[in-house]
């Protein structure tokens, strides 16, 4: 146990204090505070003595120096039962400080609320994270808290032990304090790379915040929870049992489509973080049909992402089919009523969720694989008419409508589609020719539409193979993108079969 007998306090954050203070008061530990939280104290009508006071050394630099002084320091950092250092704060005339109470400037709240590079800059704590450091280091000793969530806490044990903390309590405040102080060094180093457009800087520094623990990853023997950058998530959950590992695989899956499509525009279905229906017609039920016709079979137990308000007629067509998720930018109050009626099933707000120019992260082992996301906006002049057979308006239209769903759909990636709908999609096949199938096989068993069938690939065919089986099965234009050898092979087969041919400039992986 070690009894607290001096606390420093300078908080950003001067909320609950009072229920702190009335307590460091009622076990007679003195108060030693700076700047702001020195007028607060006073305020509340308790003692306390500046810290310009205490160390004889006034403020300076505007504030910027004023907890940097030995006698902080060496009160905070000396080992207790260390001969050399207690006599060195008694040659010093040095008191201990016991308790460290710290929160930052915040940061993180100014990165948010401005872009002015000298706001942003005075608002890195330097004072702060040096004393919250010192006291995590010498934990054996002093207690530090970072957090007014922490002041219930703390209270607790100072009440428990009658103005003491155990060493069990100390490590763990510890342990929270560095992650705090890392944490904050992360914001910062993350924006000055942010600024200069380093996004691979030498050392990489990852930082989140716990949004929850999941009760298993994607299976029960597995360990999961999810982070944010921010502090919530983009998306509300508004009814349903809790979101799983999978089923958050899965959302951010069917939103990264969804966002992609036309605003207002577009339904995707998702199933094992695999598109099985996506449609952009205008009118919701019908486009959700039409999703849903792709693979209805696939789609049951799916995930079902809209890219608008929800109403009462969508919501009668989505309650007939069994679904883990339903996804839209709000719903209307009957479309609500209608859906929670499913006691299961997970309804998500996602009308503040943006796509943004964000990094990607795999890890594998110790090894992290970081790349920019595929959030290429697609135009004219990212095309090339190859074939002789020009295309219409309509089936241009349709070509890149495919090629944006097929980007992310698992390489080897083959789309069909007709009318801005999906008509059969091929996946993760080692063999693009497999794909290929597969994607011909979905159309001819659900849909076997009588219009114009255009085809995507995500990445060139090398063989004339892949194209002639697309052909024979009634295609009638492809895109891929150009870079094979047999580039001409593929051009010449496709002017043989009168067969519009779209080159892109970009190939579209997805592992």
């Amino acid at each position: 146990m070690k009894k607290i007998k001096r606390a420093l306090i300078s908080v950003s954050d001067k909320k609950d204090l009072k229920p702190l203070l009335r307590v460091l008061k009622k076990f007679k530990v003195e108060i030693i505070s700076s700047g702001g939280t020195y007028k607060e104290i006073k305020k509340l009508k308790y003692d306390c003595t500046e810290v310009s006071d205490y160390t004889g050394s006034p403020e300076i630099l505007g504030g910027r120096v004023k907890t940097l002084h030995p006698k902080i320091h060496a009160g905070i950092l000396n080992k207790r039962n260390n001969k050399s250092h207690h006599q060195d704060l008694i040659d010093n005339n040095f008191d201990n400080i016991d308790l460290v109470i710290v929160n930052f400037y915040p940061f993180e709240q100014t990165l948010e609320n401005t872009s002015n590079h000298k706001k942003i800059i005075e608002n890195i704590d330097v004072g702060g994270p040096t004393m919250v450091r010192a006291a995590a280091k010498n934990y054996n000793d002093v207690t530090v808290i970072t957090s007014n969530f922490q002041y219930e806490e703390l209270i607790n044990e100072l009440t428990r032990l009658n103005g003491s903390t155990s060493l069990e309590f100390r490590q763990k405040m510890s342990r929270t304090a560095f992650t705090e102080t890392a944490y904050y060094d992360a914001l910062i180093s993350n924006y000055f790379n942010k600024i200069t457009n380093n996004n691979f800087p030498e050392k990489k520094i990852i930082s989140g915040n716990l949004v929850e623990k999941l009760r298993y990853g994607e299976n029960p023997h597995q360990e999961s929870a999810i982070y944010s950058k921010n502090k919530t998530l983009d998306i509300i959950q508004l009814h349903g049992k809790q979101l799983s590992y999978n089923n958050y695989n899965d959302i951010f899956a069917a939103l990264t489509i969804s966002k992609s499509l036309p605003k207002n525009t577009g339904v995707v279905i998702i199933k094992h973080a695999n598109p099985c229906g996506v449609s952009a017609l205008k009118d919701p039920v019908e486009c959700y049909k039409s999703a849903l016709a792709c693979d209805p079979v696939s789609a049951f137990g799916g995930i079902v992402s809209c890219n608008f308000k929800i109403n009462k007629k969508l919501a009668l067509e989505l309650q007939k089919l069994f679904l883990e998720v339903i996804i839209g930018d709000n719903f209307d109050a009957e479309a609500l009523r209608i859906l929670k009626k499913k006691k299961n099933l997970r309804l998500i707000d996602a009308s503040n969720f943006h796509s943004s120019e964000i990094l990607k992260f795999i890890s594998a082992d110790q090894n992290i694989l970081i790349q920019s996301e595929d959030s290429k906006i697609f135009s004219k002049k990212d095309f090339a008419v190859v074939s002789k057979k020009k295309p219409t308006k309509s089936q241009f239209e349709d070509l890149i409508f495919a090629l944006n769903v097929c980007r992310f759909v698992k390489s080897n990636a083959i789309v069909l589609s007709s009318n801005k709908t999906t008509i059969g999609i091929g996946s993760g096949q080692p063999s693009r020719l497999d794909s290929c199938q597969i994607a011909i096989d979905k159309m001819k068993k659900f849909t076997n539409p009588s219009t114009d069938i255009v085809a995507a690939s995500d990445a060139f065919f090398p063989f004339v193979d892949g194209i002639e089986k697309l052909i024979q099965s009634g295609i009638k234009a492809v895109i891929q993108p150009y870079g094979s050898i047999n580039d001409k092979e593929i051009i010449k087969f496709a002017n043989e079969t009168n067969t519009v041919l779209v080159f892109s400039k970009t190939r579209h992986f997805r592992h």
